[in-house]
């Protein structure tokens, strides 16, 4: 038996019919639109890596639930992103209200830079990050689980320079990523940190300043936001405890509001929370849900 086409027969119920449609559609927007204002703040994949290569896809859903909004990514091979292409994995972070924000590329060199880039401005990232000295010049004693690098600055100096010019030429901002090494003087007496900033094309290089290793180091990130303004884009969140480890923020001993009083002379335009390793029993998904609640009590948003 033919089911009857109950079609609206005058113009009064295709006015209705079409206005219900739109009032649905307005809901889901509005809807979407609601789930992205409540998120706020970056968060790096890095501290919760090893879920990601369980699962991640739900990784990604987990740290949306908690509230971020902003994504750095630091797993990227043969052009996937945790096993998704550019344009996938920039969909997926959209359909849970989240944007992709940075990548880490510590494998770039200036042979591999212009498809890097190309697969980096795809998934939607706004900055290409070298999160390491590239090109073999990064150092990690295994034995002494130490961290350092080569002395050749002037030659990583020129290579930030010529991936950040290529950067510029695609629409993304090359921001280069601190440890405490680079503070330190090196063989020759020079301060790498003090080298890349005073050397480096502004319009070309800037920085994620990382505030856990800048204090692990024994300097004051605010001298270095006043000595360099405008320079330090980017900064890592993360806290240090009084043991010297890394901490959810909050929890350690860094004064994060004296450094946020100086945003605007740093020229900040995001911040991403990162916790390299936990302790004590806590879970990474654990250790960014306490830091995401600590953001706002600090003054971040």
């Amino acid at each position: 038996m033919m089911k009857k086409n109950y079609l609206p027969r005058t113009k009064a119920q295709w006015i209705s019919l079409i206005t219900l449609k739109l009032l649905v559609k307005l809901v889901f927007v509005l809807a979407f639109s609601l789930q992205a204002q409540d998120k706020f703040g970056g968060a790096t994949l890095y501290t919760v890596r090893d879920l990601m290569g369980q699962d991640a896809q739900a990784t990604l859903k987990a740290v949306a639930d908690i509230g971020y909004k902003y994504i750095e990514a630091t797993d990227y091979k043969d052009g996937l992103f945790y096993g998704m292409k550019p344009a996938e994995f920039k969909a997926y972070l959209n359909s849970l209200g989240m944007e992709p924000i940075s990548v880490h590329q510590g494998g770039v060199t200036l042979e591999n830079a212009d498809q890097l880039i190309a697969d980096s401005k795809a998934a939607g990232f706004q900055y290409f990050v070298i999160p390491v000295p590239p090109m073999g010049h990064f150092k990690f004693n295994v034995k002494e689980r130490s961290m350092g690098m080569s002395d050749e600055v002037v030659f990583i100096n020129d290579v930030l320079n010529t991936i950040g010019e290529k950067c510029a030429a695609q629409g993304l901002k090359l921001l280069y990523h601190n440890h405490d090494f680079e503070f330190k003087p090196n063989g020759q007496g020079v301060v790498a940190m003090d080298y890349f900033l005073e050397n480096t094309n502004p319009a070309w290089v800037n920085f994620q300043m990382d505030l856990f290793w800048v204090t692990t180091a024994g300097v004051d990130p605010v001298n270095y936001i006043n000595k360099y303004p405008g320079r330090f884009k980017m900064w890592h969140v993360k806290d240090r405890d009084e043991q010297g480890r890394f901490a959810p923020v909050g929890l350690g001993t860094i004064d994060f509001a004296r450094i946020l009083s100086y945003a605007e002379t740093s020229g900040l335009e995001y911040y991403i929370v990162e916790q390299d390793m936990v302790f004590d029993g806590m879970q990474p998904l654990e250790a960014i849900k306490t830091s995401h609640d600590n953001l706002s009590k600090i003054g971040f948003h």
